[in-house]
This record gives C-alpha cells, sequence and structure tokens, in this order.
C-alpha cells in the first residue's frame, strides 16, 4: 500500500511502538522508511508523489511512508534522533544544522535552483533594489531572510542599512496584498504565484539573479550513519525518488494529478500555476543528481553572507557520484 503525508503526531505514534525505520527487513518484505517533507505537500513534491503512485519505491523494495512536519524545525532532529530516514531540507537548514553539529548528508536535489527571492507587491513603484531604499520589507525572521535580501540589494548596489526590516513571519502574501510592506522575502514558485493570482503586479528579484549562484534550494537528506549502515535503502529512495522527477519532466500535467489525487484538499489550479513556474524557470530537472561545482559556489556564498561562520565541507555534507 502506498502511503502519503499525514500529520507528524502520527510519526513519533508509530515510534512508539516501533513501527519507524529499523535496521533491516524481513527476507522478501519491503524496508520500511519514513520521509519527513520541508513543508506541507505542493506542487515542488510532484517527483516523489510521481514515484508514488507508479510504485517506484515499492518496486526498489521501499515501503515509504511520507510526512509532513509540524514546523520547519522537526526535520533535522528527527533524522539525527533515528525517527525517520529521509527528509527534505532546505539546503540552507542543511548547513546551519551541520554547523551545530548534525552530521546529516545530502543525496539528492529536488530542486535545482533557488526559490528565495525578494518580491514587491508593485512593480510600477519597484523597478529595481535600490528603489527599496527608505521603504519597508518584511522577512519571516529566519537568517536566511537576511541574507537573501543583503544579497540582492548589495549586488545591485544598494544599501541594505537603508531599508527597514520588520519581521511577519510566514505571512508574506497578506503583508504584501494589504500594502504593509513594500516587499517581502518569499519564495517565487508559491508566494510569488499565490500574489500573481490576486492580481498583483509584482517585481521578483530572484536571489540567484541578484548576486548568488545558482544552487539547489531543497535537498533530498539523510544521516551519515543511514549513510553507512543502510547503503543499498538509501541508494533505492534516491533511484526511485530521480524515476518520479524523470516521470514529471516528461509529463508535468499528468504528474501533477498523482499530487493531486493524493492530498485533495490541495487547490488545483494554485498547484498547476506553481508547478508551470517551477518548469518554466528550469527549476525540477529529469534528474536529482547533486553538481559538485554548484555546490562549490554555493558553500563559499553561504559563508560570505554571514549564514554559517565557515564553508560548508561540500564532499562531508553531500554524497556526490563521480570524482
Amino acid at each position: 500500500m502506498r502511503r502519503v503525508a499525514a500529520p507528524l503526531a502520527a510519526v513519533l505514534a508509530a515510534v512508539a511502538l516501533g513501527a519507524c525505520g529499523g535496521g533491516g527487513a524481513e527476507p522478501g518484505a519491503s524496508d520500511e522508511a519514513t520521509l519527513i517533507l520541508d513543508f506541507q505537500p505542493n506542487a515542488v513534491h510532484t517527483g516523489i508523489y510521481a514515484a508514488l503512485a507508479a510504485g517506484d519505491y515499492e518496486d526498489a523494495g521501499v515501503a515509504l511512508e511520507v510526512r509532513e512536519p509540524a514546523a520547519s524545525t522537526d526535520a533535522p532532529k528527527l533524522l539525527e534522533s533515528g525517527r525517520a530516514e529521509f527528509a527534505i531540507l532546505d539546503i540552507h537548514d542543511l548547513a546551519l544544522a551541520r554547523e551545530r553539529g548534525l552530521d546529516l548528508v545530502g543525496v539528492g536535489a529536488i530542486v535545482q535552483r533557488p526559490l528565495a527571492a525578494v518580491i514587491a507587491a508593485d512593480r510600477e513603484a519597484v523597478a529595481e533594489p535600490a528603489d527599496l531604499e527608505g521603504e519597508t520589507v518584511g522577512v519571516t525572521g529566519l537568517p536566511s531572510d537576511d541574507a537573501v535580501l543583503d544579497s540582492v540589494l548589495e549586488s545591485a548596489g544598494a544599501d541594505p542599512d537603508r531599508v527597514e526590516r520588520v519581521t511577519i513571519g510566514f505571512d508574506s502574501v497578506a503583508a504584501l496584498a494589504a500594502g504593509r510592506v513594500a516587499a517581502a522575502t518569499a519564495f517565487w514558485n508559491a508566494e510569488g504565484v499565490a500574489l500573481r493570482r490576486l492580481g498583483l503586479d509584482t517585481r521578483e528579484f530572484r536571489v540567484d539573479d541578484f548576486g548568488a549562484p545558482p544552487y539547489p534550494e531543497l535537498i533530498l537528506t539523510t544521516t551519515a550513519e543511514t549513510l553507512a549502515e543502510r547503503p543499498q535503502l538509501v541508494e533505492r529512495v534516491v533511484e526511485a525518488t530521480a524515476s518520479g522527477h524523470d516521470a514529471e519532466a516528461a509529463d508535468p500535467e499528468g504528474r501533477l494529478e498523482d499530487l493531486l489525487e493524493a492530498v485533495p484538499e490541495l487547490d488545483p489550479a494554485e498547484q498547476r500555476a506553481q508547478l508551470e513556474a517551477l518548469t518554466a524557470a528550469d527549476a525540477i530537472g529529469p534528474a536529482i543528481a547533486l553538481d559538485r561545482a554548484a555546490l562549490e559556489r554555493w558553500a563559499a556564498w553561504e559563508a560570505e553572507v554571514g549564514l554559517v561562520a565557515e564553508p560548508p565541507e561540500v564532499e562531508r555534507a553531500f554524497e556526490l557520484a563521480g570524482p
């Protein structure tokens, strides 16, 4: 039976019963594993749900349970405690978790380019980042937001100190629509799409167009322990997930139906618009391979903008193929 996203409480209950993870399966049985998403299911996860619908995980001998987190900080803790074998992490969260001493390892790229942007509500009033000087910009409060905002402003010759920052949490759509802020840090594939659907004529400053190198925003992640002790499980999950992404690249609309069928409460029009934005930007590749050179550039930028004290060690933070 294929499993789809469910409340995180169910994960913890299953752990208490000894149902999550484990060393290995009985002969002929599927190897059980849990995958924690980075957020509630949405178009960015289409490849995963395509693989579930096609039975790719089952065919690989993996009974994969996909769960959504109660909070964005849950996944690293669940991975390190052994309560989940895999998680989708924002690449900045992966870097910060490793800096805190968690031995997490990225094994695949769910999205092949940054999703972060500074989004202005009025494209006529804000034609370039310098137009935000003297204006109020909303941020969630996450460290990566300040790094993205600084990168966009500085790369365009604007002064970050001349922008008033206010913490709005994850309420950028409402804050921009109501005119409470001139711009906000947000994901162009989600909040950017939602704002356009509301009729706002927005302007997006995507971070990889303003100072940041191209990097994979969302990473399929496991622990170094799981990678060492259950390498076949990791390999099978990576290969099955890659198969789902191949199917998504070949037929985005058809594979979106897999997501919508599995999570019927999603708005089909909104998810279709999100997937169209992702495919138009070449953010969803037909493969989930990690690019060593891109990660090296990202690691240098991550330290340059102050998200971490030292550049992450790419060779240790990611499982890379080839020399």
